[in-house]
């Protein structure tokens, strides 16, 4: 079976404009250009639309599953088994903060009393779930099980003020860092703010501080494309920014 790009694009739910910006950016070509200069789409390239969507459905960027789909070890059968686990593990995240509405439902109903710390169980149940999705395996790695376990423990058991204020401090670091980076001096006094509140912000979940973990963290920070990414989504260097601030801040050489 093959389609143009209008019959595809209904087929799949997504505009004739997505696949043709798709093509210009070499993530999703045709199989070819027939003699009308049609783009012609295959099987193959059905069953690869299916792929991106699919991680464009889980919050991937563009440029993050151009780099996957069109790496040489790229394995589709691999892939799907991946997208089952987190469309999963997003479900149990849902299934928990419907459990956690209903319960608040019924509080405001009077059927039950429920303390304000349930009240933020499914948000920060969420926040534990996908912390260990996108990073569990390198922190594990580097920090070991027992703090990461005992760094999650203490989120579970935040009262409604320490998250809120756990929630305030990682704005303000962003607005800080973003404020510091437009001067560009990582020792200067904005920089070194957003350095020490982040220190905090990280004290809020680490059972016990060090300058060394801290500067550890940072450097992973450029290292992994992740962390990377997060902090570079506001303006490029951000995460090299950060770091320099914060091996300053702690005294420890990069």
């Amino acid at each position: 079976m093959e389609y143009t790009v209008q019959k595809l694009a209904r087929l799949a739910g997504v505009s004739t404009r997505t696949l043709r910006y798709y093509d210009e950016i070499d993530i999703l070509k045709p199989a070819r250009i027939n003699s009308s200069g049609y783009r012609i789409y295959g099987r193959a390239e059905v069953d690869m639309l299916q792929q991106i969507l699919f991680y464009r459905e889980l919050g991937l960027s563009l440029d993050r599953i151009k780099k996957i789909v069109t790496d040489p070890s790229f394995n589709r059968d691999e892939a799907l088994q991946e997208h089952r686990e987190q469309l999963l593990d997003k479900r149990r995240r849902l299934d928990t903060l419907i459990a956690n509405v209903e319960k608040t439902i019924a509080s405001t109903e009077g059927r039950m009393t429920m303390a304000d710390q349930e009240k933020f169980e499914g948000f920060k149940q969420r926040m534990i779930d996908e912390n260990e999705k996108k990073y569990g395996k390198e922190i594990r790695e580097k920090y070991g099980e027992d703090q990461v376990n005992k760094s999650n423990e203490k989120l579970k058991n935040m009262t409604q003020a320490e998250y809120e204020e756990v929630t305030r401090l990682e704005k303000q670091v962003m607005t800080t860092l973003a404020e510091a980076f437009k001067i560009g001096d990582p020792a200067g006094e904005l920089a070194q703010k957003a350095a020490d509140l982040h220190k905090q912000w990280l004290t809020c979940y680490w059972s016990e501080y060090s300058k060394e973990a801290h500067a550890g963290l940072a450097r992973m920070y450029v290292d992994d494309e992740r962390f990377k990414a997060y902090y570079d989504q506001q303006q490029p260097g951000m995460a090299e920014f950060l770091r320099d601030a914060i091996h300053i801040y702690t005294g420890v050489e990069k």
